[in-house]
């Protein structure tokens, strides 16, 4: 039950989201339309950083504690922030093409971090599915998670301390967005993070289902 809901709260916030972005929300006048993917890109920066915080601490829990669950949660955001980071790192692309004039900018730190992020998650799983055992393979990627936790505040960090082509942090200053755009961020914001949280419970309990069904098979093969 409590599944559905977060499921069609996340469904609802999303069509909201949408509306506010392609129709109530006013076209940048510098930029133009490109403008829109900015909507886009900063909620699944967001939820990229919000996964892989989640991955890291649940590999803690799961190392020192020793209970599967969280290697389950740990795993599923995993899954959810490798496809938010790849998102991530394409709409940055795809919005620094028309403004900056390129695809992509490696004197941007901001950029090269977010990348370096999408390779950390894909060694989460590399060492993962490369272990011998599973058990093995859990452990291993627990603490590829945690090792990798250090790129976060480096990517939040980045811009104000080393600067680069990326834009300053003005979301949350005074002026800084005009009052349509801030209100059409927030709901994008929180239209998606409703989403990841949708996609975290079913992932965990479909996860959750797996093991049981290989649990009764084993106990077939028992009997």
């Amino acid at each position: 039950m409590k599944r559905n809901a977060l499921t069609i709260s996340a469904f609802v916030f999303m069509v909201v989201a949408l509306y506010l972005v392609f129709i109530y929300v006013p076209t940048e006048q510098q930029m133009g339309i490109v403008q829109r993917i900015f909507y886009l890109m900063v909620p699944v920066a967001w939820l990229a950083m919000l996964a892989y915080v989640i991955t890291a601490v649940s590999s803690i829990l799961f190392l020192t504690k020793k209970n599967e669950k969280w290697d389950t949660l740990a795993r599923a955001s995993g899954e959810i922030g490798l496809v938010f980071t790849l998102l991530t790192c394409t709409t940055g692309a795809t919005w620094a093409k028309p403004v900056w004039g390129v695809w992509w900018d490696w004197g941007t730190p901001r950029l090269t971090s977010s990348l370096i992020l999408l390779f950390i998650f894909l060694a989460y799983f590399l060492v993962r599915n490369l272990a011998s055992e599973e058990y093995r393979g859990a452990v291993f990627a627990s603490v590829v998670a945690i090792v990798g936790l250090a790129d976060i505040p480096i990517i939040i960090l980045s811009t104000s301390l080393w600067g680069g082509m990326h834009p300053p942090e003005l979301i949350f200053q005074a002026g800084g967005l005009d009052p349509k755009m801030g209100f059409t961020l927030g709901m994008s914001i929180i239209a998606f993070t409703l989403l990841y949280f949708a996609l975290l419970a079913f992932r965990v309990s479909q996860r959750n289902d797996e093991a049981t069904l290989r649990m009764l098979k084993d106990e077939d093969l028992i009997q």
